[in-house]
C-alpha cells in the first residue's frame, strides 16, 4: 500500500475519455478509501497486427502492417528469409521464396513500422519476432522490406493476416 494522499474514488468510465480524471468521480481528494483499495492496471501491447503485401500481387510485395489506424511499412535492416517466412505464412501464402530488401516493390508511405526484425521463421507474426520496438527506426522507405511467397499454403479467408483495407 502506498503512503501518499487517495486522490479520485467512486472512479466511473465509459471507456472513450482520455484521461482518468475525465472520468466521473467524487471530486479531487474526497473519498472514503483506505490504502488497501488501492487500485492499479495493467496496460498490454499488440500481439499481431494486420499485414498485407502490397505493390506486387496477393502474394509478392512489400511487407505493410496496420497500426492506429494506417498501414506503415517495415525496413529491411536485418531482413531475411526466415523474417519472409514468417510474413508469408501469416498472410495465407506459404513458404518463402525471397526476401527482398531496398524497396523492390516501390517505397511505401506512412510510417516505418518495424526495424531490425530477427525472427526464427517459426513465430506466428512479426511482433512475436525481436525487433526495435513499434516506430523505432532511423530508415528510410528507400529501405522498405518485401517477399515473394510460393503462394500454396491456404486461401486468405482461412488466415487472420488480412486486415482492413
Amino acid at each position: 500500500p502506498s503512503n501518499k494522499e487517495i486522490q479520485l474514488d467512486d472512479v466511473r468510465c465509459r471507456g472513450s475519455e482520455r484521461h482518468l480524471w475525465d472520468c466521473r468521480h467524487a471530486g479531487w481528494g474526497r473519498h472514503n478509501c483506505g490504502h488497501n483499495e488501492d487500485v492499479g492496471v495493467i496496460c498490454s501491447v499488440p500481439t499481431a497486427l494486420p499485414t498485407r503485401l502490397a505493390g506486387g500481387d496477393q502474394c509478392a510485395g512489400r511487407v505493410e502492417l496496420f497500426y492506429n489506424g494506417s498501414w506503415g511499412t517495415v525496413c529491411d535492416d536485418s531482413w531475411d528469409m526466415e523474417d519472409a517466412q514468417v510474413v508469408c505464412r501469416s498472410v495465407g501464402c506459404g513458404e518463402a521464396l525471397l526476401p527482398l530488401s531496398e524497396a523492390q516493390f516501390g517505397p511505401g508511405s506512412g510510417r516505418i513500422l518495424l526495424n531490425d526484425v530477427q525472427c526464427q521463421g517459426d513465430e506466428e507474426n512479426l511482433l512475436e519476432c525481436s525487433h526495435s520496438g513499434i516506430g523505432v527506426h532511423q530508415c528510410q522507405h528507400k529501405e522498405d522490406a518485401g517477399v515473394i511467397c510460393a503462394g500454396t499454403l491456404a486461401p486468405l479467408s482461412q488466415t487472420s493476416g488480412k486486415g482492413p483495407s
